[in-house]
């Protein structure tokens, strides 16, 4: 790639929509031979040659989901780091179960290396996201996003009944400064 900013978007499409003649030669064409591919359910490592388990990966996700709809919402790109950042929505249909759809909200981190090869991709998921590709109608991702609610109730439990320990970090050690309790004590 010469612009990443501009082209990743082209790049996804052709990774995720195009026939496997096509998605193959993206895949050599934009990876590096030793590139890693992460995702919630599957991984490559990176070793020489583990670019063709990525193309593995990429056919079985497209035999899967014959017709995925796919949309970037947003790029970051850290220069100095070179790392792009891509928010992504996508609706996964698995063409063996009728009337399943998933749609998906995702961030991939891809580090790049020189000439802008890809490096490494990571797909991160919220875990309700990715709950939706096991469960009809959101069924799992509704008892997540309620277990999600619970969990910050206990949040605030927590911080209103515990509330002296952050008035002595506060008071006594001195917020964020890089004190002991032990010296808080000694004065």
């Amino acid at each position: 790639m010469e612009d990443p900013v501009t082209e990743i978007p082209r790049v996804i499409r052709l990774l995720t929509q195009s026939p496997p003649s096509t998605q193959r030669a993206a895949v050599e064409k934009y990876f590096t031979p030793s590139a890693s591919f992460t995702h919630p359910f599957c991984r490559s490592g990176s070793f020489e040659g583990s670019r063709w388990l990525i193309w593995c990966i990429y056919r079985w996700y497209k035999i899967m989901s014959p017709r995925i709809d796919i949309n970037v919402d947003g790029i970051a790109y850290d220069e100095r780091n070179l790392t792009l950042y891509v928010n992504i929505h996508q609706v996964f249909r698995i063409w063996i179960v009728p009337f399943f759809n998933a749609p998906v909200s995702l961030v991939t981190v891809l580090k790049l290396k020189a000439l802008y090869f890809i490096q490494s991709q990571n797909d991160l998921y919220q875990v309700n996201e990715f709950s939706k590709f096991f469960s009809p109608f959101g069924i799992l991702s509704g008892l997540l996003l309620v277990a999600q609610f619970v969990a910050t109730a206990l949040c605030i439990l927590g911080a209103t009944i515990f509330w002296p320990v952050s008035w002595v970090e506060q008071n006594v050690i001195g917020g964020n400064r890089e004190k002991s309790i032990g010296e808080a004590v000694r004065g």
